[in-house]
């Protein structure tokens, strides 16, 4: 067995791509099972100044891209690329383009819970939002998300009433940026190379592979600072 490789998955969860990107690096695992991974999901807002209420979905898209046909080719893009990784979008669904911070913050709660729940919960939360267009700017329905990937409910539901880590996921999100990430998802391999992109499982599996034989290799070490 190889070292693990720290993955750092800086993402959000309306992304589309990110949730591409998802379902590629678990078939990026499934070809290459000698590879020790730990991923750490990480935050990063596409549009922080959406209200805590929430857009209209609709009025939302249009004011961004404007062109319905423009829309309409990437949502058709879309839904081929997530056919092809067993993603149903269903675009036509969604009715509110949700602010993601309390969704973000619920995640970072996440990382704290039993190994794999973390996963479970982005995983949910990306299900919830493109596939059944639910609004994951909604309280109840992050703390059911919560509940569904086996956290705590009644924490979660009590810390979401407060400001707890909102500071800490804001800082996360504004030092991703300053590490130069504008585009998502963006995966970290060991806190020093970045793959952007939902990029292929194979090309994907490929950079975790040399990471992973430069750090059983001491390569990793002699870089550091």
């Amino acid at each position: 067995m190889s070292l693990p490789v720290t993955i750092d998955v800086i993402s959000d969860v309306v992304c589309p791509w990110c949730y591409v990107g998802r379902a590629r690096l678990q078939k990026a695992l499934e070809v290459a099972p000698e590879l020790a991974v730990d991923i750490r999901w990480r935050p990063f807002q596409l549009d922080p100044t959406i209200p805590p209420e929430g857009k209209s979905r609709q009025a939302y898209l249009a004011g961004k891209f404007g062109d319905e046909e423009r829309i309409r080719q990437m949502h058709e893009q879309l839904s081929t690329a997530g056919e092809a990784d067993g993603i149903d979008f269903n675009f036509e669904a969604i009715e509110i383009s949700p602010n993601t911070l309390n969704a973000h913050r619920v995640i970072r709660w996440a990382a704290t819970a039993e190994p794999g729940v973390q996963d479970l919960l982005v995983g949910r939360l990306f299900a919830l939002y493109f596939e059944e267009g639910a609004n994951i700017g909604d309280p109840t329905v992050l703390i059911q998300a919560a509940r569904d990937a086996g956290m705590d409910a009644a924490v979660v539901e009590t810390l979401l009433a407060t400001d707890a880590d909102r500071a800490e996921v804001e800082q996360e999100i504004a030092t991703a940026q300053q590490m130069g990430v504008t585009g998502v998802p963006c995966f970290l391999l060991e806190g020093r190379y970045a793959v952007v992109g939902a990029q292929e499982p194979a090309s994907l599996a490929d950079a975790i592979r040399q990471v992973a034989q430069a750090k059983a290799d001491g390569k990793l070490e002699q870089g550091q600072n």
